[in-house]
C-alpha cells in the first residue's frame, strides 16, 4: 500500500521530540559605553517585577533623570571588570556560556537534547534563544533560572518572560521551570568546598574537604565569614516574597556545614537601590562596623550569584575591601562564585538532571 503524500501546504513539526534546555542569567550590556549602558538600564529597570511603582511615575523617574544621569556611571563601572581582550567583554556572559558548554560537552553529543543560554536583559535574549531551539527541533523545554534563592524580581521575570514568549505559539511546547536549590545538598558542599579551595590558594594550605570541620581544623582561616546576598525591597518580603527565608536557609547550611563560629558569622544584603528600606543588615554598613571593630581578617563571598558579575567583583572585590580597609580592617578575602569551576558544575549538573527526569535519561 502506498503512503500518501502530505499536501504542501501542510504543517511541519519534528518527527522526533527534543527537548532544549536553557540556562538563563540576569543579563549584562554589550559594552561599557553610554549607549550600550543606556538600552541595558532601559530594559532592565523598565521590568515590573523588578520596579513596583506606578508606570506613570516611575516613567517619568526612569527616562527623565536614572537614564540620563546612570549610564555613565555604570559604565564606568562596568569598565572596572570588563575582559576588554576577550570576546565576551563581560564575565557574566563569558561564565554562563562556558557553564553551557560545559553541560553540552558532559552529556555528548545527542539526539534527544539541546544545550543553550539566555540572559533575561541584553543579549543572548530569552525569545531568541527560544526560537532557534524550537527550530531545531524541541517541542519541549527546560528552563534553568541560574538564581540559587527565589525572588520574584530574579527568578519569576525569567519565567515571566518564557511565558511571554510561549503565548504567540501556536503549538506550545511543553515546560518545566527549574525550582529554586538554595537548600540543596550539593550546592552547600559546593559551596563550602569552594571557600576551602579558594582559601587554600590564598594561604598555600592544605584545602579542606566540604564536610563538615571543627574550628581547630580551620587554622589559618580568616576569624571572621561574611556572606553577602543581593538585596530586595523590605516591602517586596513582606508582600510574601519568600527570597529573604532563602538566603537565610543558605546561610545557616552553609554556616553548619563549616561549623564556624556563630558569632563571626555574618549574613548581609547589597545593592540596595533608592530611598526605602531593603532587606538588613546593609552589606556595606556590616563591612565599615566590621572594620571599626578592628576584624583582623575576614572572608566575604556572595553565594547568590551563579557566576561573577558587577555586583560581586566591582561592588564587593574592589568597593568592598576598600571600605573594609579604610575603617581599619585587616585582611581581606573575596571568595569567587562557583562560576564555571568543577564544583559550580556538579551543582548545575545535578539541577538540570533533576529536571530532565522522565524526558531525558542522561544515563543513556
Amino acid at each position: 500500500m502506498s503512503v500518501k503524500a502530505l499536501p504542501d501546504d501542510h504543517p511541519s513539526w519534528p518527527r522526533h521530540a527534543k527537548t532544549g534546555l536553557l540556562l538563563v542569567n540576569l543579563g549584562t550590556p554589550d559594552g561599557t559605553d553610554k549607549t550600550s549602558m543606556r538600552r541595558y538600564l532601559k530594559q532592565f529597570l523598565s521590568d515590573r517585577r523588578v520596579i513596583e511603582v506606578p508606570r506613570l511615575l516611575w516613567w517619568l523617574i526612569l527616562n527623565l533623570i536614572i537614564l540620563n544621569v546612570r549610564p555613565k556611571k555604570s559604565g564606568a563601572a562596568y569598565d572596572k571588570i570588563w575582559l576588554k581582550d576577550d570576546a565576551d567583554g563581560s564575565p557574566l556572559r563569558k561564565y554562563t556560556r562556558l557553564q553551557a558548554e560545559y553541560l553540552q560537552s558532559a552529556f555528548g553529543k545527542r539526539d534527544d537534547l539541546i544545550v543553550d543560554w539566555a540572559m533575561r536583559y541584553g543579549q543572548p535574549s530569552i525569545p531568541d534563544r527560544l526560537d532557534a531551539l524550537q527550530q531545531a527541533g524541541c517541542n519541549r523545554f527546560v528552563i534553568i533560572p541560574l538564581y540559587p534563592q527565589y525572588a520574584a524580581s530574579t527568578t519569576a521575570t525569567v519565567n515571566d518572560e518564557v511565558f511571554k514568549w510561549a503565548l504567540a505559539q501556536r503549538w506550545q511546547p511543553a515546560i518545566r521551570t527549574a525550582p529554586p536549590w538554595h537548600d540543596h545538598p550539593v550546592y552547600i558542599e559546593a559551596l563550602a568546598h569552594s571557600l576551602a579551595r579558594e582559601l587554600a590558594t590564598k594561604g598555600n594550605t592544605k584545602p579542606k574537604k566540604a564536610a563538615k570541620t571543627s574550628k581547630t581544623a580551620k587554622a589559618g582561616w580568616p576569624e571572621h565569614l561574611m556572606v553577602s546576598f543581593h538585596g530586595i525591597p523590605y516591602r517586596y518580603f513582606v508582600q510574601g516574597d519568600p527570597y529573604h527565608c532563602h538566603c537565610m536557609k543558605t546561610a545557616r547550611l552553609l554556616r553548619e556545614q563549616l561549623n564556624w563560629d556563630e558569632k563571626k558569622f555574618h549574613v548581609s544584603f547589597q545593592s540596595r537601590f533608592g530611598s526605602e528600606p531593603w532587606l538588613q543588615p546593609y552589606t556595606d554598613e556590616t563591612l565599615e562596623r566590621l572594620g571599626d571593630e578592628g576584624v583582623r581578617s575576614l572572608a566575604l563571598m556572595a553565594p547568590g550569584f551563579s557566576a561573577d558579575c558587577l555586583e560581586t567583583l566591582e561592588e564587593l572585590a574592589m568597593e568592598g575591601r576598600e571600605s573594609f580597609e579604610e575603617h581599619g580592617g585587616g585582611e581581606f578575602h573575596y571568595i569567587p562564585c562557583l562560576n564555571a569551576s568543577e564544583e559550580g558544575m556538579e551543582v548545575i549538573r545535578v539541577i538540570v538532571e533533576e529536571n530532565l527526569a522522565g524526558w531525558v535519561d542522561i544515563s543513556s
